[in-house]
This record gives C-alpha cells, structure tokens and sequence, in this order.
C-alpha cells in the first residue's frame, strides 16, 4: 500500500444509501457513549494521545528501509481514508491536515483480540483516530505505527465521497469542507494564499510600509465605480454601505502623515459573479507618498513577482492545467490610445466625438447603455474589444480616459488623459495603479460630475464625499496608489478560476 492509496473505496451513490450508513454509525456512536469509562471518552473525546505529528513523522523517517524498525514510540492522530480489515490484521491510512498519511497496522499479536474486534466493528472511512505504537517501515517500504492501542478521536456519521471519480467544481464549493479532505489541491491553494499574503506583507515591510485596517461600514460609500451592498443600523438608526473599496479611508492616512500604507481587506459589490468576480473579495490596496504611478507600477510588479517565487519558488508559475506562465522579467507598459488606434486601424485620442466612438462601438457590435455612453466608457470598451484578448504577457496599459477616472490627477503632459494604468494578466485586470488627484478643488468638481452621473441612473457612479474633500483640503502630498484583487492573484499564479482561489465562496 502507497502513500497515495485513494481516500475512499465507498461512493454514497444514493441518498438512500446515505441514510441506510448514518443510521449505522449513529449505532457506533451510541456502543461509543454506552462503552465510555474515564479512560475512555466516547466517540467525541476531549483529548487523544498525540507525541507526533503525521508530517513530521514522515520527514523524520523519510529513509527507513523496507521492514526496518525504529524503537520509537509514538502517538500520532489522522483521519481514515482507507481501511482493510484481513483475519488478524488491519490495515488503515491515516491523513493529516496537510494531506500526508501515516499507515497504522492494527494486528491481534499486538492489541488483542477484543481491541482487534472493536477496530473492526467500530472504525469506519472518515473517522479520526488516534494510534499508539512502534513507527516501522512494513515489507512493502510504507512508513507505518504498529498499533499497540488506539482510540477515537471523532465518530463521523456521514461517508466520505469516492475519490475514484473527481468532484464536480459545484461541489467542490458548496462542500469545501470535503474538497479539503479529498484532493491535495484544494489543500495546496489554503497554503499558496497563505505564501501569497505572507509574501506581499513581507515586501511592503521591506519598503517601511504600515499595514492599517479601515472601515467595513460606511456611512457613503465611495473609492471605485460599483454599486454597493446596503444595511442598516439600528444603534445608529442610518443607512449603511459595506465597503466597496478601502480608497478613501487610506488616503486620509496618507494625509495624516503616513506616508506608506497599505491594507488587505475584504470588498463588497452588490454587482455580477462570474469566472473574475465574486461579490465578496479580497483586495489589497497600496499609498506611497511621494510616488507617481510608474514608481507604484515598479512596486506591484516586485509585489507579484515575489509573490510567485514564494509559491512556484520561481517567477515562472506552473497553472492547474500544467500550462507554464512567465511572471518574470520587465513587464510591457502600452497606451491605452495607442494600442487602440493600432487594432482599429483608424487614429482614436482624447479629442475623438462622441458620435465617432458611437459609430464605430456599433460597427463592431460593442453595447453600452445611452446612459452612460460617455467618450472614455466607450474608449474602454472599445479597448477591451479590440486589444485585450491579445495581451499575452502581463502588461501595463497605460493612460486612460479623464471622465472614467474621477479619483486619478490629469496627465503632466497629455490633455484628456489620466495618470493610471490597468495591469493585465492572463487576460484579465489584475491591478489598477493611479497618480493620486490631490487638488481638493479638483477632486469636488470631479465629484460633482459623478453625481450628476449618479441623477442620470448610473448606479456605480461615486457621490460627494465632504468629509473626505475636508481631508485633502488639509494637504494630500504627491502620491501613488495601487489596488490589487488577491483572488485573481491567486488566479495569475494558479491557473484556477475565481471561485477555487476563495476557500468559501458565496454560492447560491
């Protein structure tokens, strides 16, 4: 028997058969309950012997040869993930959190003939257990506990799923519990998140940033085009909106004198989920006083870059499918102006009508609704229509419309343009990166734009926000700041869709 033996050699093909199994385990745990003594606690105990670890035992004695043993005693804990009962031995894989397994070989000589019986009648696939023994290696090389005692750790009462046959991704999400327990790579994209968000704190200390924390409830919600969620609270008796970016919070920070922040939080927008979008996220979000956004476009591309490397041990990431993506090297910085006049083969700028753009979206079948066809939402669609479905590598796409961007400063040098840029990875927007608009004058009339979009049906349209515009009117230095979605970081670095980088997506 391997390491690799599947966890599960039964399929509840039925919720009959479902039932027919509960029913017997529920039986279990009442022998468990009836059978309790001070020594002995049932089938949901307090505490089981544990000196080792599963993994750690693995390492330990990573090379014992076939049918050595070892001397040592040792308790470990696991699930059971495969059992075989023959005569007077028992076999059973026992699977840590992690995914590694531990045989424990159950024998008559060892235990005797009642514990030998009990083991057979009373542990089933799905339970944990706890095993006392000698660790071993048995004759077929596989790193083993000669049991001497067990005990139950926790009585299942439902059967695990048949790993004969891979889980459907529904399933995967709507039970993530199981995905967890039966396929390493849902336990492998836990621990990828975990390196990613390690990793990107890990750098920004590097750079002397400050991690903040900002709020969830706000009483106006603002800092991204999105409609918002909508509550109330009853201490306050005030309608409230679950953030739908942390933006204007941290650029209050920024104002206050530090100079160098950031914050990984959760987003809420009250908009669409498909394969890049879950109404619930996890978003980063980046200020450097000081900066513009080039220097924040050198800072993110390091962030991702070793975010990589701290996942793949490389900047060349590995996708589900086994396709290779490489994250490594400088990455391409285009025009959005640019780039579109050369895939549509006619020059488009700032200055380009209205009417222009209207006729050439319905030339090529791009829609966007009149009440919000403005010049720059039809430049970005036509962008998106024409560019970036051939966007291979991750890539920078720079300078975007005035009337889209209404927290971003103008750009230096071109009219009609702002200093922000979208990176594009995989296809899809990965991050966006801005030259921080610091001019309060400015910024209300940008505002004022807004609401006026807002009168006209725009529902992701931003309001007036007074006290945000008292802020900057105390001095916001020159500054750079970036969002990020770390799901769809996630994404880039794993090749899995949106809904598999969420440990517990919202699913319906």
């Amino acid at each position: 028997m391997t390491d690799n033996t599947p966890a599960a050699e039964i399929d509840p093909a039925s919720d009959e058969d479902v039932f027919e199994q509960k029913a017997v385990r529920l039986a279990k745990r009442e022998r468990l309950l009836a059978d309790r003594t001070d020594a002995a606690g049932g089938p949901y105990p307090v505490a089981v012997p544990t000196t080792d670890t599963i993994p750690a035992l693995r390492a330990r004695f990573a090379d014992l040869a076939a049918g050595d043993e070892t001397g040592v005693t040792a308790s470990v804990a696991g699930r059971v993930v495969f059992s075989r009962n023959t005569g007077k031995l028992c076999f059973a894989s026992l699977q840590s959190g992690d995914g590694s397994r531990i045989q424990a070989m159950v024998s008559l000589a060892e235990v005797g003939d009642e514990s030998l019986q009990a083991w057979k009648e009373i542990v089933d696939l799905g339970d944990h257990v706890s095993v006392t023994g000698q660790v071993i290696s048995s004759r077929r090389g596989e790193l083993s506990i000669m049991v001497t005692d067990w005990q139950i750790a926790a009585k299942a009462l439902l059967p695990l799923p048949n790993l004969h046959s891979e889980l459907s991704e529904e399933s995967r999400v709507r039970s993530r519990f199981l995905d967890l327990i039966v396929r390493d790579q849902a336990r492998e994209t836990v621990i990828a998140r975990a390196k990613v968000n390690a990793s990107l704190r890990a750098t920004f200390t590097a750079h002397e940033f400050i991690e903040v924390e900002t709020p969830m409830l706000q009483v106006q919600h603002g800092g991204a085009a999105a409609r918002p969620f909508v509550t109330n609270s009853n201490a306050f008796d005030a309608e409230l909106y679950l953030r739908i970016a942390p933006e204007l919070f941290l650029k209050r920070a920024v104002v206050g004198g530090i100079d160098r922040v950031f914050e990984i939080n959760r987003n809420f927008r009250n908009e669409g989920a498909d394969s890049t979008h879950s109404p619930e996220f996890a978003m980063l979000e980046a200020y450097q006083a000081y900066s513009d956004y080039h220097g924040i476009a050198d800072l993110t591309q390091e962030l991702i870059q070793k975010a990589a490397i701290a996942v793949a041990g490389s900047t060349t990431v590995t996708w589900a499918d086994g396709t290779e993506y490489d994250l490594g090297g400088q990455w391409d910085r285009i025009s959005m102006y640019a780039s579109l006049s050369d895939a549509a083969g006619r020059s488009i700028t700032p200055e380009t009508a209205l009417a222009d753009l209207q006729a050439l979206a319905a030339e090529v079948g791009v829609e966007v609704p009149e009440k919000v066809a403005t010049h720059g939402k039809l430049v970005e669609e036509l962008w998106e229509h024409f560019v970036k479905g051939d966007l291979s590598r991750p890539t920078f796409v720079m300078d975007f419309p005035l009337d889209t961007s209404p927290l971003v400063r103008e750009h230096r040098t071109i009219p009609g343009v702002v200093e922000k840029w979208d990176l594009y990875v995989r296809g899809f927007e990965l991050a966006t990166g801005y030259s921080e608009l610091v001019d309060p004058v400015i910024q209300r009339e940008r505002f004022v734009e807004q609401a006026k979009l807002a009168a006209r049906g725009d529902d992701e349209a931003m309001r007036v926000d007074e006290e945000f515009l008292r802020a900057l009117e105390h001095g916001m230095p020159p500054t750079g700041g970036m969002g990020m979605g770390i799901d769809r970081l996630m994404m880039a670095i794993t090749g899995l869709g949106i809904r598999e980088t969420i440990l517990f997506p919202l699913v319906k």
